[in-house]
């Protein structure tokens, strides 16, 4: 089969030093965290093996190749060095040593607005996109209506983007990298911008443009999208490859390894986190019992989640959101104080807060927990990807002793069955 991206033994090196965030409020924040002896907030870059001396190796020697007409996922943690790899095989940024030899045109779709003149509407970005992918007016024009419709922005379309919202950025940027006709298509996480529906229509677009023959590179931190939509995938780990097969191989030994790494808060591992760093989670516990005598979580017993905190403002008032996800990369269950008004209280430098449910409704299994804090202006204060790792255990949720097959469903829901003839 013929090789599509041949990449061999690619590294890429980064010099550190004290530079502008490019905003005086985050050159602030890292100045602040500095004289703390705190982590730098703004700090993008997770993993702390990969420095040696005053030298960032966020690739080192990467080697695979990908066929043509094939699908590959990438994976790994915050950090681990997919986005740079990437931005190489676009030639965004050049590799410190190696080669990367493309057989075709590649279109990319990096972050928001990639490639976008603000000033320009989006009729004119689409042309101009077409203009770097080095096809002509006229092939433009004859995809012209199918970008526009895929989109979903036919009112704005001759509004400067500029004006658009994230989510119109990544609706036209999607649109325009799927539909010219590129040989090679690179995606990276930006799809989680959008609204589910569009989500599940990119992926499908995906689909469709692996079956032309054409040659797909995603990466993602749903492994679900990954298992289902990639035929291969590489496991990346500061930088270098630690596995490459079967997508289903890989994503099961990478959920394999978070699992048994435990809460990564707890775990003294590097992390990477963002937000305004105005208030900090420090720990993520499950109990069973209000009085904290049972620790874990059983199907069908209350729930009881503890997030500890820590803040220099207080007090203070945040809202709290958590997203449980399950080994299938699936999002299943998600809180959030903001929804229901309920902002919460932060009136000690440290403390916990927590969430409560009287029946947890889901499945035995492991499960990842992702936490966002917010400050009543709606500006994340921190966010967590993967905070903890939640073991649920198997319990009797409809008090008959027996449960659905752990393939059924992700999640219980009390319900009753009766005649039409009885009364409701």
């Amino acid at each position: 089969m013929t090789t599509a991206i041949s990449i061999q033994n690619v590294s890429k090196a980064y010099r550190l030093g004290v530079i502008g965030h490019g905003t005086l409020r985050e050159d602030l924040q890292s100045w602040w965290a500095r004289v703390r002896g705190k982590e730098d907030p703004n700090r993008i870059i997770g993993s702390k093996e990969a420095i040696e001396g005053d030298t960032l190796w966020a690739l080192r020697d990467v080697s695979f190749d990908v066929e043509q007409g094939s699908v590959w996922g990438i994976i790994g943690a915050n950090g681990a060095g997919k986005s740079t790899l990437l931005k190489i095989l676009s030639r965004v940024t050049a590799p410190t040593s190696g080669q990367i030899k493309v057989r075709g045109r590649v279109a990319s779709l990096l972050e928001v607005g990639t490639g976008f003149h603000p000033e320009l509407t989006g009729r004119e970005n689409i042309f101009l996109n077409g203009a770097i992918l080095g096809m002509t007016k006229a092939e433009v024009r004859k995809k012209f209506d199918e970008i526009v419709a895929f989109s979903e922005i036919e009112k704005f379309i001759d509004t400067p983007v500029k004006r658009y919202s994230s989510g119109m950025y990544v609706r036209l940027a999607f649109a325009v990298a799927a539909h010219l006709d590129p040989e090679i298509l690179v995606v990276d996480e930006v799809l989680a911008v959008g609204d589910a529906a569009f989500q599940k229509k990119c992926l499908g677009k995906m689909g469709a443009v692996a079956k032309e023959g054409r040659t797909v590179l995603f990466v993602s931190h749903n492994m679900g999208a990954v298992r289902n939509l990639c035929e291969k995938a590489v496991l990346l780990q500061h930088g270098q490859i630690i596995l490459r097969g079967t997508s289903r191989d890989v994503v099961d030994s990478y959920q394999s390894s978070v699992h048994a790494s435990g809460g990564v808060l707890e775990s003294g591992k590097p992390i990477s986190r963002t937000g305004s760093g105005v208030a900090r989670i420090t720990y993520v516990h499950p109990f069973s019992r209000s009085d904290c005598s049972i620790t874990g979580l059983s199907t069908g017993e209350p729930l009881y989640l503890t997030v500890g905190y820590e803040t220099q403002l207080a007090p203070m008032r945040v809202f709290l959101e958590i997203i449980w996800i399950n080994s299938r990369g699936e999002r299943c269950m998600h809180f959030n104080s903001g929804r229901l008004n309920q902002p919460i209280a932060l009136e000690t430098s440290r403390g916990e807060m927590v969430c409560q449910m009287d029946k947890c409704p889901l499945m035995p299994g492991d499960y990842t927990v992702e936490i966002k804090l917010y400050d009543i202006g709606g500006q994340v204060a921190d966010h967590v990807r993967d905070a903890a790792v939640i073991t649920v255990h198997p319990g009797d949720f409809y008090g008959t002793g027996r449960l659905p097959a752990p393939d059924m469903c992700s999640v219980l829901v009390e319900h009753r069955f009766f005649s039409s003839v009885q009364q409701i």
